[in-house]
């Protein structure tokens, strides 16, 4: 039986038209959840994620507070079935709002109007700039990063062992691909996004977010939780508001992240939120250890179906 888990939080990207709305119905904690962010927002949120259209689902001002919610109703239907608690926690990018809410360091509310006004001040640093991300697959790490430094580019995501992604202005990241391959590297592919997350770019979405971070209040958490801008585990609520203003320029660490979170002898994983792009990563992190997914309530049954969780 499982008495030490992770918990894991999906990042932007993982969106899709109805998530949450089968867990809204099903679930108390996940409806309040849902109808506190409409409140809070003043605007019908639930009815985005329920029904869309995708393309304002999208939109990185909607996408971070759905996709927060959304993760923590998932959160919030598994803990009405389930008394386990994680050892750690952690989220990529935007995910790891739902991981600190997740440890007791944000409340819910606190953690959907950050993520709102971070998707706003993203948004319009998106405007503001010409930029663009890409995959680079099977790459030396180092020679990326070194070609990145060269070009005036930045390594947005370390995502897992074959897999990283860089992010800048858009004709310097033409030039950084072309370096790249000239260099032997084959598989690059660039990411249909808005903008150069995670990249200097960004840098105009920093200074108003700090300033709400600032005045928003973080609680010592339950359990650590681990900083993509560090890549380790963090347990002082100061340090974690720093980490979290970095993290908008800053490379997501994810690999060294979740890495750390294994090291505290977490036995498996859970990602809550829609998709499975984590699990994905954690095939070439570490396979050996299982990864369960609770993104809608067929999840959810499978998951506690599972008999390592008890009865």
């Amino acid at each position: 039986m499982f008495t030490r888990l992770g918990f894991i939080f999906a990042g932007q990207g993982a969106q899709a038209v109805g998530m949450g709305k089968d867990l809204a119905a099903a679930s108390p904690a996940a409806g309040a959840l849902f109808a506190q962010a409409d409140r809070l927002l003043g605007r019908d949120l639930s009815r985005l994620c329920f029904e869309g259209p995708a393309e304002a689902l999208t939109r990185t001002s909607n996408c971070q507070p759905a996709i927060t919610v959304t993760s923590l109703a998932c959160l919030a239907a598994f803990r009405e079935r389930c008394s386990l608690e994680p050892v750690a926690c952690g989220g990529l990018s935007l995910g790891e709002f739902a991981a600190l809410a997740a440890a007791g360091v944000l409340t819910a509310a606190d953690a959907v109007k950050l993520v709102a006004a971070r998707g706003l001040f993203m948004e319009e640093a998106c405007r503001a700039t010409e930029g663009g991300m890409a995959a680079v697959l099977n790459a030396d790490p180092a020679l990326v990063a070194n070609t990145c430094a060269v070009q005036g580019v930045d390594v947005a995501n370390y995502n897992c062992p074959g897999q990283i992604v860089i992010s800048g202005e858009k004709r310097k990241l033409e030039t950084t691909m072309a370096a790249l391959k000239a260099a032997g590297v084959s598989r690059i592919l660039p990411l249909p996004v808005d903008g150069a997350y995670h990249s200097r770019l960004m840098a105009g979405a920093v200074p108003r977010f700090a300033v709400l971070l600032k005045e928003t209040s973080l609680a010592v958490p339950r359990c650590p939780v681990a900083q993509n801008a560090v890549g380790r585990l963090v347990a002082d609520p100061a340090e974690m508001r720093r980490n979290l203003a970095a993290q908008i320029t800053g490379s997501v660490r994810w690999e060294e992240c979740v890495r750390a979170m294994l090291a505290t002898g977490a036995e498996a994983l859970i990602e809550f939120g829609p998709g499975q792009v984590l699990a994905g990563f954690m095939k070439r992190i570490d396979r050996n250890v299982p990864v369960f997914n609770v993104g809608n309530m067929a999840d959810l049954e499978k998951t506690l179906a599972d008999s390592r969780f008890g009865k």
